[in-house]
């Protein structure tokens, strides 16, 4: 799975805000203390989330379950103008109170929805691990072509999938993923290779 450009330039920057939130100048752990307090000043934040968004999508750090991965997959190797919109989106998500009420908010701004949707994207990669090993796609040339040709082909993914296939995965910071180290037990490349072959597809070895 290789990542859009538009995540692969994202994915570090909010990586990097996070681990800046996570400790202090003595070292301790103060990220909860932190992210309830970039909570708070969401409001005052909306003008960066065209911008800046990574630096403020982790205020929802730790705020969302990917009940489907596959959709989740897929998204990650669009570039922002072959988007699903948010109402699709959200069907693969349960969002945790706090991060609903934040969601009601965002979405009041003019580029809300595409802020939300970057948001799940970069959420999803810091707790699946997945920027460790995956690269942009090469955006020249005949690449560029078939980049784009994949993600049309991944667009039923993300349409017809409501999360109550038998290929669900739950992802959270708090309950289903540790916080620090970020590992799941769930094995997203096997469930993947088994849903492909679910739906005719040749599985991959």
């Amino acid at each position: 799975m290789k990542l859009s450009r538009y995540f692969a330039n994202l994915i570090s920057s909010y990586n990097a805000e996070l681990d800046d939130l996570r400790t202090d100048s003595e070292g301790n752990n103060v990220l909860k203390a932190r992210l309830a307090k970039k909570r708070e000043q969401v409001p005052q934040l909306l003008m960066m989330i065209e911008s800046a968004p990574e630096m403020v999508s982790v205020a929802f750090h730790g705020g969302f379950f990917f009940k489907n991965v596959m959709v989740l997959e897929s998204l990650v190797t669009r570039e922002a103008n072959k988007f699903p919109s948010w109402e699709t989106l959200k069907k693969a998500i349960i969002l945790e109170p706090w991060a609903q009420a934040l969601v009601n908010i965002v979405l009041k701004a003019p580029e809300g929805e595409a802020f939300l949707i970057t948001t799940a994207g970069l959420e999803y990669l810091n707790r699946s691990n997945k920027s460790r090993s995956a690269h942009p796609s090469n955006a020249d040339g005949d690449e560029a072509e078939a980049a784009q040709q994949d993600g049309d082909e991944d667009e039923y993914h993300v349409e017809e999938h409501d999360g109550d296939d038998d290929n669900e995965a739950f992802l959270n910071s708090d309950e289903r993923v540790s916080d620090e180290g970020e590992t799941t037990e769930y094995d997203l490349d096997k469930a993947g290779a088994n849903w492909l072959a679910e739906q005719g597809f040749d599985r991959k070895e």
